[in-house]
Parts: C-alpha cells; sequence; structure tokens
C-alpha cells in the first residue's frame, strides 16, 4: 500500500506496512488513577518505509496531539545498568572525542541527567545549556555552569552558541527531522569545527529481532544506519561514523557541519522495506502467540510485566487493552510505581509488591536489563520468574 512521500529524500517509493488504530499518543504519562489512564488521547499507527533510503515513519502522525509536560516521565538513570551505560557515553565524549572545556548544547535534555555528568565530569571544565519542555528542575545548576530551558529546540534557539551539540532519542519524535538539523545547522554556522553526536533506536534492529513493542505513536521517524546518514547529509553535515550501542539496539551518530550539500552515497533502503513487509506478515501472529502465552502463564497465577516505559506500555495495549492476562507492570522509577498505564489503565507497582500480588511470572520487556532484574527480585525475596521476550 503506498504511503506519503518520504519526509527525508521526498521519495514516492514509499509503502505501509504497519496499521494500528487508536493507541495512546503518549506512553510515558504519570497518570494518578485508571479514569485518567483510560481516558488517555489516542491516535493512529500508519508505519510506511521508503523503498530509497530506508526510512520508516508513521505517516498519520499529528503532532498536535502531543503535550510533552512535567507530567511527562520517560527517565532511565533509575537502573543501575542504563546509568552506567550513560557513564559510557560521557566517557566516550569526553576522553576519546575531547569534548573538554565546551559549551554543549543539550537538545531534548530530559530531566538533565545526562548534561549533568557531561558538565561535571572532573576536570572537563564543560558548560551546557538543555532545552526540553518536561525539563524539571532549577533553571541554573552546577554554579551557573548549567543553564536549561523549557522548550523545544528550533530555529528560535539559535543565539545560543555551541561546540557540542548532543541529541538523544529526540529525532525518533520529530515528523520532519530535517527541519530539526537545518536549525542545528544554523546554529553552529559559525563554528565549522563544532561536533554533533546523536542517538537514536535502530529500526533495522526492531524489525529483524520482531519487536513489535517498538511501534509506537511518539516515534514517528525511525532509522536505519542509512537513513540516519542521508537525513544528516540532506542537511549539510558531514557524518564521521554511525555505530551500533547498546547492544544493536541504538544508533550512535558523529558529524560536523558542512559549508554545502555534499554528493549523497548509495543507500539500500530497498534491503530495509523488505524487512518491513517481512515483519508486515509475522506482526498479527506474533501478537496471537503472546496473548496464547500470556494465558498459559496466568494458569501459574498472576503474571506482571516488567517494565512501565514505552516499550512495557505499548505491549499492555497491544496484546491485553481489557487488562485480563497482565496483573500490573513492575517498573524501578518511583514517580510511576502508584500509578496507572496510559490507555489499559494496568496498576504500576515496585518491585516489592509482586509478592503482595502473588505474581509467578514476569515478562521482561528489554534482555539488556535481565541481570539487574534479577538482583531486584532476589533483594525483595521474590521467586518469580523472570521470562525474556525472545
Amino acid at each position: 500500500m503506498s504511503a506519503e512521500p518520504c519526509p527525508v529524500c521526498a521519495s514516492q517509493n514509499t509503502a505501509r506496512f504497519l496499521q494500528r488504530q487508536q493507541v495512546p499518543v503518549h506512553q510515558n504519562l504519570v497518570l494518578a488513577d485508571q479514569a485518567s489512564a483510560l481516558a488517555v488521547a489516542r491516535g493512529d499507527l500508519h508505519m510506511a518505509a521508503c523503498g530509497d533510503c530506508g526510512f520508516v515513519f508513521n505517516s498519520a502522525f499529528d503532532l498536535s496531539r502531543l503535550a510533552y509536560g512535567a507530567q511527562y516521565d520517560n527517565t532511565q538513570s533509575h537502573s543501575a545498568m542504563f546509568d552506567a551505560y550513560l557513564d559510557g557515553l560521557v566517557e566516550l565524549l569526553v576522553k576519546r572525542h575531547g569534548v573538554r572545556n565546551a559549551r554543549i548544547v543539550e537538545i531534548g535534555c530530559g530531566k538533565g541527567h545526562f548534561l549533568r555528568k557531561l558538565v561535571a565530569y572532573p576536570g572537563a571544565g564543560n558548560t551546557g545549556f538543555g532545552f526540553d519542555p518536561s525539563y524539571v528542575g532549577p533553571d541554573s545548576d552546577l554554579d551557573g555552569r548549567l543553564e536549561f530551558r523549557r522548550r523545544f529546540y528550533d530555529a528560535d534557539c539559535v543565539d545560543i552558541p555551541a561546540d557540542v551539540v548532543v541529541c538523544r532519542h529526540v529525532i525518533e519524535h520529530v515528523p520532519r527531522p530535517v527541519d530539526l538539523l537545518d536549525s542545528v545547522h544554523a546554529a553552529l554556522a559559525n563554528q565549522p569545527a563544532a561536533r554533533v553526536y546523536f542517538e537514536t533506536p535502530c529500526v533495522q534492529w526492531i524489525l529483524q529481532n520482531r519487536v513489535l513493542w517498538d511501534f509506537f505513536y511518539e516515534h514517528c521517524s525511525l532509522f536505519c544506519a542509512d537513513s540516519l546518514r542521508t537525513v544528516f547529509e540532506r542537511s549539510r553535515f558531514v557524518v564521521e561514523s554511525v555505530e551500533h550501542v547498546f547492544g544493536g539496539q541504538y544508533l550512535w551518530l558523529q558529524a560536523r557541519p558542512a559549508a554545502s550539500t555534499e554528493r549523497l552515497a548509495d543507500r539500500h533502503g530497498a534491503d530495509l522495506a523488505g524487512l518491513a513487509q517481512a515483519y508486515a506478515v509475522d506482526e498479527q501472529r506474533l501478537c496471537q502467540t503472546w496473548q496464547q502465552r500470556l494465558r498459559t502463564l496466568r494458569q501459574q497465577g498472576p503474571v506482571a510485566l516488567w517494565g512501565a516505559g514505552a516499550k512495557g506500555v505499548t505491549f499492555a495495549n497491544l496484546v491485553d487493552p481489557s487488562r485480563v492476562l497482565l496483573d500490573c507492570l513492575v517498573d524501578i522509577n518511583p514517580a510511576k510505581q502508584g500509578c496507572f498505564v496510559a490507555g489499559t489503565g494496568h496498576p504500576i507497582v515496585e518491585p516489592a509488591a509482586l509478592g503482595r500480588h502473588g505474581v509467578g511470572n514476569v515478562v521482561l520487556m528489554n534482555p539488556n536489563y535481565r541481570p539487574e532484574c534479577l538482583q531486584r527480585l532476589e533483594a525483595v525475596r521474590c521467586s518469580a520468574n523472570l521470562i525474556d521476550w525472545s
């Protein structure tokens, strides 16, 4: 089925491969009561793949339906494993890439955790400026070396000079990523030596591993390595590297501004489009398989899902919209505990509450966290089985 022209390369060679109707537009809202959780704003997923550059996008995306603010919480740093991953990124930037004595702008800084690490790194001498409408905290920190603005980064922000621009897990939320990158390029017009670092999910990993809960409304723009290179080159950047990180789940790009658009290398969008169509054939079967698997597990007692972030919330809405298969979701973020899942209204509990709920099996949404989750279950003396999705 044909879709809209590709927002990255303008090709008409696009095809829809996934349709889901009336899904929650936000996965990371903190909702204090079940009625609010059931009444969240909804939209449609019409995911399409470009056969020329490999870009994947939601052709039904409506930005006006989203409202990022203080009620939005996608914090992952409560996980010791993920916090260690962030520490590794900071060391990579400071030690390997020499991000020292630099003015750093972070686009989509969340609650400022990563940027604070970069600025506070001992002996680095960095200063930072973070942009995010969901930021909660002081406007200034670290003796004035760190400042925040509660707003989106766009063309009106080019007055903030930067030696380094960092943007982690934001570009996938932007329906026209070229516009975002054009704003970044304009901000660096007088700083040709500036460096740019972006991190985003890898859609090739999602498709190859059949991770059906990694498609959701907020992620309207998904990239493979080729399409990520393409969008940066079209916005007049020289792409120096694109690496797979976090067990292959993410892409990490390093680039610098160029004076003009350089020749675009040949891409392999057809490969990605083929993966997308193969996924489309399997999705309904995968969903039904999971429902049957949960019914079988439920015969042994209540079942929980580990992780009330985007993956867990999407999974719950996809396979258990009526709350008949899953008893609850468990999350280590204190801000989410005692709240409810957007769209379905499943309760979100702390790990120590699993015993009170009589949970015998816990399905893990991301295998990267398995060792940490096992440790947490042991710490609260919970004997529930931890079940990988693969």
